[in-house]
């Protein structure tokens, strides 16, 4: 590398800026994105599936010229396929598969001149909130290193968070986004659904509630970064609002008074509620209100409905069967019980025994509640909630009670996330507090149906207000 130049803790932005200068070369930014993997790699299994020497051949044979030309980049194990190459989606039988087509994720990804370098840790099928597949060694918190990373974007939190990479790919269908960032101290915005096209594979994922995109450890990375995977691509099941300005002209900007609701605990008797959760958001609401917001104690009063959490997983029951199928045929045999988790194994079973009519009332149930949901909306312009129960647990909580008790910690633990997949909202959470043993706790910040201009706009006020880009894990090799 040229000069002395420390890129580990430069963001993506910035990594970006060095290239179009000329004082850093992409081989540059590649190079020392490699030697940081191979040194912190080994203590926090972040990353499960390298290719560096191909990445070596194509900056080699010349990156597009987009606005991250160079940036080294890390792809979740799971979605954002390239044809030839594997992604396992968090199981074994998965592991040396390689896929017939490249996402459009993926093609947008390079065009924006992203260089990819391998594949960041996954829970099986993506479907916990927690990186500790059996096929694969746990993601461990750059934190505390005993600690879960959150799932399942967790490999991907942990890499940014680490320093391994300014970025990585992540996706969210019940909070997987979010929940990793909040665990590992980094931004994580899911988009708008329909911003972000799944195809060509999958029209849609969980009744629309998958949506893709980034862990980032600023927000002008976590706007420019959508900004260039947006693109609406042609035929899609339904597309987005579409934003006045690109997200990246929304950073610093003024978004006047908002009126901002303000929630710091679940409504209900089954979720977790950490004193540290609750002291997160009431230091963001000091902050919000210190900047000029009208923030005032309230929610939807839908959001704790007792039968979201059964429709909810009954799409999950009915899209992980068909998911399952959709493997089976591409390996040209059945995975069987015994190559899978307990967990799995019930979303199978739960999948195979559903009728299309039940499943069908199920999406019903969630559309009706969906619109209860966004009145809220007509009032305030942000809700706050944390963005988890409890700050990160250690790694093997959620299944230590066994099996039948594994649900039940999942679901404790997410009390303010999956809604938001469901209603197709935007969300994100942002870095603001840490535990007194430096365990880090974000504050999520939830907008109407569309307006990521709004999340950009307030999330880059609190960054200046509380930055947290000084802010070091303690594994750092």
């Amino acid at each position: 590398m040229r000069g002395v130049i420390e890129t580990a803790w430069l963001d993506a932005t910035a990594q970006a800026d060095l290239v179009r200068r000329g004082e850093l070369s992409p081989s540059d930014l590649v190079e020392a994105a490699i030697g940081r993997i191979e040194a912190v790699n080994p203590e926090l299994d972040a990353v499960t599936r390298t290719r560096f020497d191909r990445a070596r051949a194509e900056v080699a044979a010349g990156l597009p010229g987009g606005p991250f030309r160079g940036v080294p980049i890390l792809f979740k194990d799971l979605g954002c396929v390239a044809a030839g190459e594997a992604t396992s989606f968090g199981l074994g039988p998965l592991r040396e598969l390689a896929w017939p087509v490249t996402s459009y994720l993926a093609e947008q990804f390079r065009a924006a001149g992203f260089v990819p370098l391998g594949r960041t840790n996954v829970p099986e099928l993506g479907t916990t909130v927690t990186t500790e597949a059996r096929s694969f060694p746990p993601a461990r918190n750059p934190w505390q290193p005993g600690h879960s990373t959150g799932g399942s974007s967790g490999g991907s939190a942990a890499a940014v968070a680490s320093g391994m990479v300014p970025v990585a790919h992540a996706s969210d269908g019940g909070g997987s986004i979010r929940i990793p960032a909040s665990e590992c101290g980094v931004v994580g915005l899911k988009p708008t659904r329909g911003r972000v096209s799944q195809g060509p594979l999958s029209g849609e994922a969980w009744a629309g509630g998958v949506a893709d995109g980034a862990v980032t450890r600023t927000v002008r990375d976590a706007a420019g970064v959508l900004d260039v995977i947006s693109a609406r691509m042609p035929g899609e099941p339904y597309y987005a609002p579409p934003l006045q300005r690109p997200l990246s002209l929304e950073v610093g900007a003024d978004p006047g008074q908002l009126r901002i609701g303000v929630l710091d605990r679940p409504g209900g008797g089954d979720y977790l509620d950490d004193p540290q959760c609750r002291a997160a958001v009431t230091g963001a609401a000091r902050l919000l209100e210190s900047l000029g917001h009208d923030v005032a104690q309230s929610a939807p009063a839908a959001m704790f409905d007792q039968q979201f959490g059964g429709h909810f997983n009954t799409i999950i029951a009915a899209d992980s069967e068909a998911t399952f199928q959709a493997f089976e045929r591409l390996l040209g045999r059945p995975i069987t019980e015994d190559e899978i988790e307990p967990r799995n194994i019930g979303y199978r079973r739960a999948g195979q025994a559903l009728g299309a009519v039940r499943y069908l009332q199920s999406r019903e149930w969630i559309g009706m509640w969906a619109r209860r949901m966004a009145s809220w909306w007509d009032d305030y312009d942000l809700l706050v909630t944390p963005t988890l129960g409890a700050p990160p647990p250690e790694l093997g909580w959620f299944t230590a009670e066994g099996p039948q008790l594994e649900g039940w910690r999942i679901a404790s633990f997410i009390p303010y996330t999956a809604q938001f997949n469901m209603t197709g909202q935007p969300a994100v959470s942002l870095p603001l507090h840490w535990t007194p043993d430096g365990l880090p706790v974000g504050v999520q910040l939830i907008a109407a149906y569309g307006r990521e201009d709004v999340l950009i706009q307030v999330a880059s006020q609190l960054e200046q207000a509380a930055p947290w880009d000084q802010r070091r894990p303690r594994v750092h090799a």
